[in-house]
C-alpha cells in the first residue's frame, strides 16, 4: 500500500468516526417525545360532603363533684349502671365537716349573746349605740359563716340530677378530692344522644345548625343512622385547634351506650360548580399550592405552573386559581417530565 493510498484510509476512517458521533448528537437532541395521558380541566360540582369521626354521648352530661373538699366515704354506684333522680351517688366523711358546722354554729350563739348583752347595756346607758353596732355586725357575719357551712354540709353528697347512667366513675372511697373536683359524670338520655365531632376552620363555617348527617357505627356494620347539627362551638378548642359540632342522633332499634366511635358525614353548605382536575396531576403541594404540567395541544410541549388548590373530592381536587379554563394537564407520566419537553398523548 502506497503512503498515500494509507492516508485515504486513514482520513476515511476518521470520518466515519465523526460522523458516527455527529449523528448521536444528532439523535440526543431529538430525543424520543415521553408518552403521557393527559386530562381536561373541568367545571363541575364538587361534592360538598364532610367526613368526621366522632364519639357518641349522651346529650345531658353532668360533671358530679362535691362542694367542698374532703375524704370520701363511699361511691355507691359503678360506670354502667342506671340512676334515679335523687339518688345518693357518693358521700363524704362527716367528722371535718360536722366540725366546721358545729364550729360555725358556736360562733354564732356566742354573736347572738354578745349582741343580746350590748343592747341591755345601751339601755342602762353603760355602752354606745356604735359598740351595740359592731356587736350586730359581727353577728350578722356569724350568721353567715354559719349559713356557708350548712351549705357545705348539705352538699357533702352527691345526687343523680336526673334519671340516666354513669358513664365515668373518677374516684374511690377514702380518696381525698378537692373542692369541685369531678367524681362522677353521669349522662341522661332524656335529651336524647349526640356525636361531638371537630371540624378545621374552612369546614365549620360551611356547617349550620340544622344541617342533615348520615352516622354509622363499626357495631352495626352496614346500618346508617340519620342525624342533624345541634349545637357548633363559637371558640375553636385550645389543644386541638377544631371547632366542636354536635350532631344529634336519635337510637332505632340499637341499645346506644356511650363512647362508641361513629362516622359522619355531613352535606355542608353547596358552592356551585367549580374547576377541578384529577388529584393524579398533582407533581408536588405545599399546604394550598401544587404544581401540574400543561400541554400546548398545537406542540405537544409542557410547562409546568403553580396553581391553588382546594378541596379534594374522591379522585378530583378543586383548583382555585392558576389554572385556563379548558387546560389540558398531565396525569400518567407527570412526575418524569421537565419544562419544554415534548410528549405524546396516548390512546384514551
Amino acid at each position: 500500500m502506497t503512503r498515500s493510498a494509507a492516508l485515504l484510509n486513514l482520513a476515511m476512517a476518521a470520518g466515519m468516526i465523526l460522523g458516527g458521533c455527529s449523528r448521536g448528537q444528532t439523535q440526543s437532541v431529538g430525543a424520543p417525545a415521553r408518552m403521557v395521558s393527559v386530562a381536561t380541566a373541568q367545571t363541575m360540582p364538587l361534592d360538598n360532603t364532610l367526613h368526621a369521626v366522632g364519639l357518641l354521648t349522651p346529650k345531658d352530661e353532668a360533671r358530679l363533684a362535691f362542694k367542698a373538699g374532703g375524704v370520701i366515704d363511699s361511691i355507691t354506684v359503678e360506670e354502667g349502671q342506671a340512676v334515679k333522680a335523687g339518688q345518693t351517688l357518693a358521700v363524704l366523711k362527716q367528722a371535718e365537716i360536722g366540725a366546721t358546722q358545729e364550729q360555725a354554729r358556736e360562733a354564732a350563739d356566742k354573736a347572738r349573746r354578745d349582741l343580746a348583752r350590748g343592747r341591755a347595756l345601751l339601755a342602762d346607758g353603760v355602752t354606745t349605740e356604735e359598740a351595740v353596732q359592731d356587736l350586730t355586725t359581727a353577728y350578722n357575719v356569724a350568721l353567715a359563716v354559719q349559713r356557708g357551712a350548712d351549705f357545705n354540709a348539705a352538699h357533702s353528697r352527691i345526687e343523680a340530677t336526673t334519671d340516666g347512667v354513669v358513664l365515668r366513675k373518677l374516684a374511690e372511697a377514702n380518696e381525698v378530692v378537692q373542692a369541685g373536683q369531678t367524681v362522677l359524670v353521669v349522662g341522661g338520655a332524656k335529651r336524647g344522644w349526640v356525636v361531638r365531632i371537630g371540624l378545621a376552620d374552612r369546614d365549620v363555617v360551611r356547617t349550620h345548625l340544622q344541617d342533615s348527617a348520615r352516622v354509622e357505627f363499626d357495631a352495626w356494620p352496614g346500618q346508617s343512622f340519620a342525624g342533624k347539627v345541634s349545637n357548633i362551638s363559637s371558640a375553636a378548642d385550645s389543644a386541638t385547634g377544631t371547632f366542636t359540632v354536635e350532631v344529634q342522633v336519635q337510637p332505632a332499634a340499637p341499645h346506644f351506650v356511650q363512647g362508641l366511635v361513629a362516622k359522619v358525614a355531613l352535606s355542608g353548605e353547596s358552592e356551585g360548580a367549580v374547576q377541578v382536575i384529577p388529584l393524579q396531576a398533582l407533581v408536588e403541594a405545599n399546604d394550598k399550592e401544587a404544581g401540574v404540567f400543561v400541554m400546548d395541544p398545537a406542540s405537544h410541549t409542557v410547562r409546568r405552573v403553580t396553581i391553588q388548590i382546594g378541596r379534594m373530592s374522591g379522585t378530583r381536587i378543586e383548583v382555585l386559581d392558576g389554572l385556563p379554563a379548558g387546560a389540558q394537564v398531565v396525569t400518567d407520566g407527570a412526575a418524569f417530565l421537565e419544562n419544554g419537553d415534548t410528549v405524546r398523548v396516548a390512546a384514551q
